[in-house]
C-alpha cells in the first residue's frame, strides 16, 4: 500500500514537471515571439543595404588624415639636369694659369625640404576630412531616418488588420447567436428552415472576409520581414505603441546635416587663410657635379649646401576674396534650404496636428454610437427568437453596430499611426 502511494506521488510529481515546462516553454515562445515598432525601426536602419557605406566613410576619412599627416614628414626629391651653354665665366690674370670651365655642365642632387610653417594647414585638413566624413554619414542618417515613415505605415497596417480580425469574430459569434435563436423558433414552429439558411450564408461571407483580412496580413508580414530581416508569422504578436505625448520642437537629422556642412564652409575659409601665408622652412641639398660649388674649378665634384627658405606665393591673394564670397554664398544656401525645411515641416506637423485631434472627437463618437447600435442589437435578437422581425432586419441591425466597431478601430489606429507620423515628423 505504501508502495503504490509513493507511485502515485512520483506520478504526480512528474506530471507536475511536466506541466511547469509547458508552461514555462509556452511563456517564452509568447514573449519571443512579440516584437514593438522601436524594435523594428532600430532593425529597419540596422539590416538596410545603405548602413554599410558607414564603414566605407569611415576608411575613407582615415585615409584622408593619414595623407594630411605626412604633412609634418620631410619631403625628399631628387634632380638632375645637363646643360650646353654658349659662353662660361673667365679669369684672364696675367703670370697666372686659369682652368677654363667647359660650356657643358652636369649636377645631380637629392634636396630635403622641412616645413615650419604647414602645421595650421596640416591641422585645418585633418579637420576638413572629419567634418565632411561626419556630413556624409549624416546624410546617410537622413536617409535611414526616412524608415520610420515606411515601417510606420506598414506596423499600424497589420495592427489595424488583426483589430479587424478580431472585431469579424466577434461579428461571427452575433450571427452563430442569430442562427441558435433561429433555430430555436423552428422547433418551436414560428420560423422557417430558409431564415437559418440567410444567417448561415451570411456566417459563410463573414468567413471570407477573414480569409482576406488574414491574406492581406501576411503581405503585410512579408514586407515587414523584408525591412527588419527576421521572421513576421502569422503568430507573431505585434505590440500596440502606447500614445505618444506630442512635442512640437523639431530634431530631425536634417537639422545637424546643415550645421554640419555649415562647419565644412567655415574650415574651408580658414584654409584659404592659412595658404596664403609666408611659408619658411629648413633644406638641405646634396649633390654631385661639374662644377661643384666652387666655380673655378672644372672638375665633378660633391657639395652640399643647406639653411632656411622663405616662400610667399602671392597667386592666391587674387582669388582670395571670391573664394571667400563663395563659401559665404554657400553657407546663405544652407541656411536657405534649412529655412525651407523647418517650414515645410510646420506645416506637416500643423496638418497631423489636426488630424489627431479630428480622431480624438471620432472615437469619442464611435462609442457613443457602439452603444446605441448594441442597445438596438440586444432588443433585435430577443424580437428574432420571438418572430417579430425577420433575419434579414436582424443581420441590418447586427452589420450596423459592426460597422460602428469597425470605425471605432480604424480611428483608433490612425490616431496612433497619426501620433507616431507626428513625432517622426518633428524627430522625437
Amino acid at each position: 500500500m505504501n508502495k503504490e502511494k509513493k507511485n502515485q506521488a512520483l506520478r504526480l510529481q512528474h506530471f507536475l514537471i511536466v506541466v511547469l515546462l509547458a508552461v514555462s516553454t509556452h511563456s517564452f515562445a509568447q514573449t519571443a515571439n512579440t516584437i514593438s515598432i522601436e524594435e523594428c525601426y532600430k532593425l529597419a536602419q540596422t539590416n538596410f543595404p545603405l548602413v554599410k557605406q558607414m564603414a566605407l566613410i569611415d576608411k575613407t576619412k582615415e585615409y584622408s588624415i593619414s595623407n594630411a599627416a605626412k604633412g609634418y614628414l620631410p619631403q625628399f626629391s631628387i634632380n638632375g639636369q645637363g646643360t650646353y651653354q654658349s659662353d662660361v665665366t673667365s679669369l684672364s690674370i696675367p703670370g697666372i694659369n686659369t682652368t677654363t670651365l667647359s660650356k657643358d655642365q652636369y649636377k645631380v642632387y637629392g634636396e630635403v625640404n622641412q616645413s615650419l610653417t604647414d602645421f595650421g594647414i596640416i591641422r585645418q585638413q585633418k579637420e576638413l576630412a572629419n567634418t565632411n566624413a561626419e556630413t556624409e554619414k549624416q546624410k546617410i542618417e537622413v536617409e535611414l531616418y526616412k524608415l520610420k515613415e515606411r515601417i510606420n505605415q506598414i506596423y499600424f497596417g497589420i495592427l489595424l488588420i488583426d483589430a479587424q480580425i478580431e472585431q469579424t469574430e466577434l461579428l461571427k459569434k452575433d450571427i452563430q447567436n442569430g442562427i441558435d435563436k433561429t433555430n430555436a423558433a423552428i422547433t418551436n414552429g414560428t420560423a422557417l428552415k430558409s431564415n437559418a439558411d440567410n444567417l448561415k450564408a451570411e456566417l459563410l461571407k463573414t468567413d471570407q472576409r477573414t480569409i482576406e483580412l488574414k491574406a492581406n496580413r501576411n503581405g503585410y508580414t512579408d514586407m515587414l520581414a523584408l525591412f527588419i530581416a527576421k521572421d513576421v508569422t502569422k503568430n507573431t504578436k505585434l505590440i500596440t505603441p502606447v500614445t505618444q505625448v506630442i512635442q512640437p520642437t523639431i530634431n530631425r537629422p536634417e537639422l545637424k546635416l546643415y550645421e554640419t556642412q555649415k562647419k565644412s564652409f567655415d574650415i574651408q575659409n580658414k584654409l584659404i587663410t592659412a595658404r596664403n601665408l609666408p611659408k619658411v622652412g629648413l633644406f638641405f641639398q646634396g649633390g654631385y657635379g661639374r662644377p661643384g660649388l666652387n666655380q673655378l674649378s672644372n672638375d665633378f665634384a660633391t657639395y652640399y649646401i643647406g639653411g632656411l627658405k622663405l616662400n610667399w606665393n602671392f597667386g592666391g591673394l587674387y582669388t582670395a576674396r571670391n573664394d571667400r564670397s563663395l563659401l559665404k554664398l554657400n553657407k546663405q544656401t544652407i541656411d536657405v534650404q534649412k529655412e525651407v525645411f523647418l517650414f515645410n515641416t510646420n506645416l506637416s506637423l500643423s496638418q497631423e496636428n489636426s488630424e489627431v485631434d479630428k480622431f480624438l472627437k471620432l472615437i469619442g463618437t464611435d462609442n457613443e454610437i457602439i452603444q446605441l447600435r448594441n442597445k438596438v442589437k440586444t432588443t433585435a435578437q430577443a424580437q428574432l427568437q420571438n418572430g417579430v422581425i425577420t433575419t434579414n432586419d436582424y443581420l441590418t441591425y447586427v452589420n450596423a453596430e459592426d460597422q460602428a466597431r469597425q470605425n471605432l478601430l480604424l480611428h483608433q489606429v490612425q490616431l496612433s499611426l497619426a501620433q507616431y507620423n507626428y513625432q517622426t515628423t518633428s524627430g522625437n
